[in-house]
């Protein structure tokens, strides 16, 4: 594995998001039939049909690497990866976003080593807004990838100001959300779907992003790597740093935030 040059593997893999993100955009110019899964989430044929376009890029690209995706997880479709390093994809990460016409949805690919990402590929078809970042080289992001090679610009997160601009989730907004988000002088709150919470911090949009609330690692993964390789980080309550394998792949809660000195408050009680 530390004979992978990162930022070889990046172009692949974001043409592989791209192409994914097409297959995602057929299915939604038309209705899109919604089943619901054992976990009680939905999934349409759009997740399935972009997670089998990553697969076979990944397949051809580094075989030797286990993939650990959404809709195969589903299946009971896990491969054993003990300590190696291993992919986790989200083929359409904020399905309920795409079904109800919004734009906020992304494709998600990560790759983890020594439980931590450092590599992540987060592509938002709809708004055909691109963003990856590789450990120890730095985030970018790139619009219009859909109709060419557009270049890519470097991206980092901003000085925190007196008041913050903080991102939640549209559509696992918390009562501990609440509560985390009442501790800080916030200049505005914006409710957003998907992994691009953690991209809009990394491109010096937003300050924090604070998730009480059950996610799984193929949610996180790609979007920590972009925040982290553009100079934020991810920890979890205690300010620890968040890392991958855990059991069933489920992430506890947890504080993405731009400007390392951004301190982690206690939620109030009450």
């Amino acid at each position: 594995m530390d004979d992978l040059a990162l930022d070889k593997l990046a172009d692949p893999l974001l043409d592989a998001a791209v192409k994914a993100g097409r297959a995602i955009m057929r299915h939604f110019e038309g209705v899109p039939e919604v089943r619901i899964k054992d976990d009680s989430s939905p999934v349409t044929q759009a997740d399935e049909e972009a997670e089998t376009i990553i697969l076979a890029a990944l397949a051809r690209l580094v075989p030797q690497i286990p993939v650990v995706a959404e809709e195969k997880t589903a299946k009971g479709e896990i491969p054993e990866i003990g300590e190696r390093p291993f992919f986790l994809v989200d083929p359409l990460d904020g399905t309920k976003e795409f079904v109800s016409k919004g734009n906020a949805f992304t494709v998600n690919i990560a790759l983890i080593r020594d439980r931590q990402p450092v590599l992540g590929i987060v592509y938002a078809p709809a708004m055909d807004r691109a963003f990856w970042g590789i450990a120890g080289l730095g985030a970018f992001e790139a619009k219009g990838l859909s109709v060419g090679k557009i270049a890519a610009q470097p991206i980092s997160v901003r000085p925190a100001g007196d008041t913050l601009t903080i991102l939640a989730s549209r559509s696992h907004r918390t009562p501990e959300t609440e509560a985390f988000i009442s501790n800080y002088v916030a200049a505005e709150i914006v409710s957003i779907s998907s992994s691009l919470k953690f991209c809009l911090i990394a491109a010096g949009e937003a300050d924090l992003y604070p998730r009480f609330g059950p996610t799984m690692e193929w949610d996180t993964a790609a979007g920590q790597a972009v925040l982290e390789a553009a100079g934020g980080g991810v920890v979890d309550l205690d300010g620890r740093p968040f890392g991958y394998r855990k059991p069933d792949f489920r992430n506890g809660n947890f504080i993405a935030r731009g400007d390392p000195n951004i301190p982690i408050l206690e939620t109030k009680s009450g």
